[in-house]
């Protein structure tokens, strides 16, 4: 499913985007998730970085395309733009936000299913597994080919990235589950490594993003049959 915020002040040419998605649904039966936004500001209040696209208009009152898409840039770096514009060259200032291509108005619905076509491969090509966190009242997305390891601490769970480190309630044994062929194994009973991310295993230690950890005996032959089977390609 293709997860779509349009994101336009002029009621009428959101109800034609939104028209054109349900039609190119229909024709590529490419299933579409549409949430609708009718300023740069409401989007803002409302982003939980859980969008696969965004179809945005450049020129809108109190917060435009291109001031709302730098503040969604800062916060999701995989999302993709495309611009809805009256004036190209109102677009060429897309780059600076890494925009996938813009469509001038009035909007054809051929020139749109080109750009959704393009929009879809991208998608595809980039798709990655993520996990939703819940950070201070904030949700992000966690890219977890990112995650070096998963430790337990208690009644949460801490997530070493390279980016630093995040902390929920949960368990490993969730996350094992949740992470069932994302090539994650467990060294030992506080650790989830990232198999991608292993360095060097010595005797029972394992190195992961610079980081050294311990192998447990009763964990050390699955683990290695693990490492084994992921470096092999299996």
């Amino acid at each position: 499913m293709v997860r779509v915020a349009v994101v336009e002040d002029d009621a009428a040419a959101r109800r034609q985007l939104k028209e054109y998605l349900l039609r190119y649904e229909r024709e590529q039966e490419e299933p579409i998730r549409i949430t609708e936004f009718s300023s740069g500001l409401e989007i803002t209040e409302a982003y939980t970085a859980c969008y696969d696209l965004i179809l945005m208009d450049i020129q809108m009152n109190y917060m435009d395309g291109m001031q709302t898409a730098q503040w969604i840039r800062e916060r999701d770096q995989t999302v993709i733009i495309i611009f809805i514009t009256n004036l190209a060259q109102f677009a060429i200032e897309g780059y600076k936000v890494d925009a996938l291509d813009y469509l001038l108005k009035p909007v054809q619905y051929f020139a749109f299913a080109q750009a959704m076509q393009k929009a879809v491969s991208r998608i595809r090509q980039n798709a990655t597994f993520f996990l939703h966190l819940m950070q201070e009242s904030r949700m992000i997305r966690l890219d977890v080919s990112g995650i070096s390891y998963i430790e337990s601490q208690g009644h949460n769970v801490v997530y070493h990235t390279g980016e630093g480190t995040y902390s929920e309630r949960g368990s490993l044994k969730s996350l094992e589950d949740k992470l069932a062929g994302q090539h994650f194994c467990r060294c030992n009973s506080c650790y989830l490594v990232n198999l991608a991310q292993v360095e060097q295993v010595d005797q029972n230690r394992v190195t992961v993003s610079g980081q050294t950890l311990q192998i447990s005996r009763s964990r050390r032959k699955g683990f290695m049959e693990a490492l084994t089977a992921y470096v092999g390609g299996e």
